[in-house]
Order: structure tokens, then sequence, then C-alpha cells
């Protein structure tokens, strides 16, 4: 008698296959090499296809897993491993890689575009469900974050001979250091202190991705609710439910 766990992975399965049997992944790929070109290095250790680490951000949406839980699913489900396009004995691209990746596309504009391609596909297929939508926030965190004391630096010129006065009245600012994403933030969440973005998603009764909206990790979920809304399209009087972000 099969078990719920080989019923369910079955299902996976048959999804992860009508998935790729619809989308033409080869245009996506070629829009994601525009802003990701780690793939194509022609000297040290090569780096990972867009396309393997874009559908590891999709498996990351539709399931609602963490950055070290997709890369763990991927490791452990065959179905999760064949859809991202990965073999048997490839190495499974680890969260920082992915939140790498995902913040590249995030700032170059084009995930939402990749997104909207995909969805009009799957609208085509009447795959998209849009009776109900569900809106729910994340943490992303940025690898490139904040390390040691902070510093300062006079933002006017001064002379020693200067009064303390104007010494006083001098302009200081924080130093960003080069390695630091200037546009994340910090936000606390669960007790633990995250720095980098908040992804606001829009998804369907089957955990499809209809729209995204990326902020600092520090904005209000309330605040950006209009956006992805926007975004998905969807008809009104539609039921949306939300997590209080």
């Amino acid at each position: 008698m099969p078990t719920c766990s080989s019923v369910s992975a079955r299902v996976k399965q048959a999804f992860f296959f009508q998935i790729d049997r619809i989308i033409d992944w080869i245009p996506i790929r070629s829009i994601i090499a525009i802003a990701y070109t780690k793939g194509h290095k022609s000297r040290g250790c090569p780096g990972y296809d867009g396309l393997v680490l874009f559908k590891t951000v999709l498996l990351h949406t539709w399931y609602g897993l963490s950055d070290v839980e997709v890369e763990e699913q991927v490791n452990d489900r065959l179905s999760y491993n064949r859809f991202v396009g990965l073999g048997m004995e490839d190495a499974v691209p680890n969260s920082t890689t992915v939140c790498r990746f995902w913040n590249t596309l995030v700032e170059a504009g084009l995930y939402d575009m990749i997104l909207d391609k995909i969805n009009h596909k799957l609208k085509e297929k009447d795959i998209i469900v849009r009776h109900d939508a569900i809106v729910e926030t994340s943490i992303i965190d940025t690898p490139h974050r904040p390390r040691g004391c902070r510093e300062y630096e006079v933002v006017e010129d001064h002379h020693e001979e200067d009064g303390r006065e104007t010494l006083q009245e001098a302009m200081l600012k924080e130093v960003v250091k080069s390695n630091v994403d200037e546009d994340a933030r910090w936000n606390k969440k669960m007790e633990k202190l995250h720095f980098g973005y908040k992804r606001h998603t829009v998804t369907d009764e089957n955990r499809l991705v209809l729209a995204e909206e990326t902020t600092a990790a520090n904005e209000s979920g309330i605040k950006h609710l209009e956006t992805p809304l926007k975004k998905a399209g969807l008809p009104q009087g539609r039921p949306v439910y939300a997590d209080k972000g």
C-alpha cells in the first residue's frame, strides 16, 4: 500500500514534469544571462547554470522553504533534484549562492520579467488558479552584511585651528564598506536579527507564484501589500489572505 509520502512525491514529480513540458526554458536562460554571468566563466571553477539556480528559487517560493531548507530538499529529494536540472553526482548550490543569484536578478529588474513570462504560459494552460490569493512575506538574508563596529567620516573639511563649535557642527557620515549591501536593512524576527530583504509573495491556491515585490527587510508587509496584488492582476472581489508581515 503506498504511503502518503510516496503519493506526495509522485504528485510533485508529475507537477514538475508538467511545468517542464509547458515552459520553454531556453529564452528564460537567455534573460538570466543578461545579469548572471558566473555560469559562463572561461577561467577558474565553473559556476552553476543560471537556470539551475532560478529553478531552485522557484522551489523556495512554491513550497515556502527557507534558504537552508531548499538546499537540503534539493539534496534529499530526487524530484527536486531532477527539476532544477542536476544529476545524482552534481553538487547542489548552497543557500548563499542561491541568495546571491536571487539578489542579482532582483537588482537587474529581471526576476519579475521572468515570472510574468512563466505565469503567462501557465495561465494559457489553466494551471494557475486565481480563486483565492495568498500573500506571504519572508526574510532573505544577504551575505553582504556589515561586520564589526560602525565607522564614520567627516563630510566637511576642517582645520586644527577651527574652534570647537565649528568641529561640533561638522557633519558625520557613516562609512558604507564596499562589501556591504547598501540597500539591505536590519530586521528582527522570532528573536533573531536578519540583514537583507523582505520578499512579498502572492501565490494562488496551488502555491504557484503570481507576483512578488522585494523591499528592504525593515519595510512593513502591510505597507507594500497593494503593489504585488496589482502585479498579480487579481479580479475584483477575490478573497486575499495575508500574514501580518
